[in-house]
This record gives structure tokens, C-alpha cells and sequence, in this order.
């Protein structure tokens, strides 16, 4: 058994109990005098539960010195130093493919309703307008618009696999080209001048922090669409607010933001906007399937010091 584990948050209630029934667990978040925990149990932590909104943070890190392994709830890493966790040599787990099938079913409803304007449409509805005013404005179908991917990775193709169907085009953009018949586009300005709707679906971190700024903003034009499945930091906040508030593009379907919770308000203001609280694999079953992932992680790591899905 490993000795002791640190758990930052609880990753699913049946999961943490699994955990606690396997490991000396100990619940960071819960600890009323975190700075009395790490002097007396710093040392002795062996392993880290964590998820990729919160990492494991700097200063922490640098109190457990003993620490071997960071199992994450989650895909994304940005929020971890890799390089930092090499030079320890501490190990790191995500929780990828469990998740992959809800994320792109959320980018394609996200498509859906930016296009169709599902929330105005329900709106319109339930305020009255449609008895006081008639129908609504009519809105835009997916069919037969070119769609472009930043980022064809495993979500990525999902997302194309099942955007086809709809009778999309699919072009993208990424470090190298693929395998797949997909228009392959090496600049990402091309691709959304090509796009019609550009969908987002890259990792986070340095090398793609605002990468879809003003220019690819105006190159999407006014009746582009943008969708966001990825991280709130692969945008350029600022310039989407601008252009969604001045009509440069025609809408945004959003998952993730810049300062979440907390996001910008200028998001509450805009019609053309369709906001989701970053719950992109937000199901029972894959938080659940994400849960044990963590779970089999840290026992594979405890048998036999390997990860079934290692990052680092």
C-alpha cells in the first residue's frame, strides 16, 4: 500500500471512499491548518489526487519531497509544470479516452444551438414573444457548412465523425498533417478564412495561449460561428467579447473561459452567445468512468509503479 496520499479535492464521492479503503488518504481540501498538515505530514506523502483544474500548485509541491506520483481527474495538463515533474522525477496520470465520446457530443450540440439559437428560441417561448410577436427570426442549419477543427486529436476526430453525417465539410489545423481525408490546413488563419464554423479542440497551455485571436476572429468573418471544447486561455478573450459584441462574427458556443467561475460578464449580455459551465464530460457515467481511472491509476502505480495512462 502506498503509505500516504494527499487528494486536493473529492473526485467522486464512491471514488475517494475507494481510495480511502485502498490508501492512507488524506483530504487536503479539508484540512483546516494546511501549513501545521505539511510540517508534520509533508514527507510521508507519497501520491497526489488532483484534477486539471487545480493541479498540484507550486508551493505545494515543493512541501512533499517524497512525492512519486500525480494522478489527475481529468485530460488537460496545462496546469501542471511537466518540466518541473522530470526534473523530480514524479509521474503523472490523466484520465483521457474515458471522456472523449461526452466532449465532442457537447461541441456538436454547442454547434446545434449557436446555429439554431436554441436559447433564444426557448426564450421566445417562455417569455410570451411568440404569442405577442409571432415566429422568431429564422436561424442557420449546419448542413452544408465547411468546419474547421484546431486540433485533431482523439476529440478532435470525434468531433469530425460526427459532424459528417450532418453534411460538414471538415478541414483542420495541427502540428502535423494525419492520416484521415480531412483538409489539412498548416496555418490557422487559412483554415478559419476557410471555415464557416471553427471549432476548437486543442490542449491548453503556452504554445497555444490565445491562439485564435483578432485576426482569425476577423478572418472567420461575420457569419462565422467559433466553438469551444478546450480551454478558455486557446482564445484571446478579449477579441472574441469585441467581436460577438460588434457583429464581426455571428456567434459562439462556449464550454470553457478564461476566469472560471468567475468569466467575464460580458458574456452575460450577448444574445449571440451560448454559455455552458465548462461541463463538457459533465455525465454521471463519465465522471464515473473518469473516477475509477484515478482509482486504477494509483493501484497500478502501488502494484507495479506503472500508470496506465501516463502523461509523464
Amino acid at each position: 500500500m502506498i503509505r500516504s496520499v494527499l487528494a486536493l479535492l473529492d473526485i467522486r464521492p464512491a471514488y475517494t471512499a475507494m481510495l480511502a479503503e485502498r490508501h492512507d488518504l488524506h483530504r487536503y481540501d479539508l484540512v483546516p491548518d494546511k501549513q501545521k498538515f505539511l510540517d508534520e505530514m509533508g514527507d510521508q506523502i507519497r501520491a497526489v489526487v488532483t484534477s486539471a483544474r487545480f493541479g498540484v500548485p507550486e508551493d505545494l509541491l515543493a512541501q512533499l519531497p517524497n512525492l512519486e506520483v500525480i494522478t489527475s481527474f481529468g485530460v488537460g495538463y496545462d496546469v501542471f509544470d511537466l518540466k518541473a515533474l522530470r526534473d523530480r522525477g514524479i509521474r503523472l496520470s490523466t484520465t483521457p479516452d474515458v471522456l472523449t465520446e461526452d466532449v465532442a457530443d457537447t461541441a456538436i450540440m454547442l454547434m446545434h444551438a449557436t446555429l439554431r439559437k436554441l436559447v433564444l428560441g426557448d426564450d421566445w417561448v417562455r417569455s410570451g414573444k411568440w404569442a405577442a410577436k409571432g415566429s422568431m427570426a429564422l436561424t442557420r442549419s449546419i448542413r452544408g457548412k465547411k468546419l474547421g477543427i484546431v486540433g485533431l486529436g482523439r476529440i478532435g476526430q470525434a468531433i469530425a465523425s460526427r459532424a459528417v453525417p450532418s453534411g460538414v465539410e471538415v478541414g483542420y489545423f495541427g502540428r502535423s498533417k494525419k492520416d484521415v481525408e480531412y483538409r489539412f490546413f498548416d496555418d490557422l488563419t487559412a483554415l478559419a478564412t476557410w471555415s464557416d464554423i471553427l471549432v476548437l479542440s486543442c490542449p491548453g497551455g503556452a504554445a497555444t495561449n490565445g491562439i485564435v485571436n483578432e485576426a482569425v476572429l476577423d478572418a472567420l468573418g461575420k457569419e462565422g460561428v467559433v466553438i469551444n471544447i478546450a480551454r478558455g486561455s486557446v482564445i484571446d478573450e478579449p477579441a472574441l467579447i469585441r467581436a460577438l459584441q460588434h457583429g464581426l462574427i455571428a456567434g459562439a458556443g462556449l464550454d470553457v473561459f478564461e476566469n472560471e467561475p468567475d468569466i467575464d460578464p460580458a458574456f452575460a449580455n450577448l444574445h449571440n452567445v451560448v454559455l455552458y459551465p465548462h461541463l463538457a464530460s459533465g455525465t454521471v457515467e463519465t465522471r464515473d468512468a473518469m473516477g475509477q481511472l484515478v482509482v486504477d491509476n494509483l493501484d497500478a502505480w502501488d502494484e507495479r509503479q506503472e500508470l496506465i495512462t501516463p502523461l509523464v
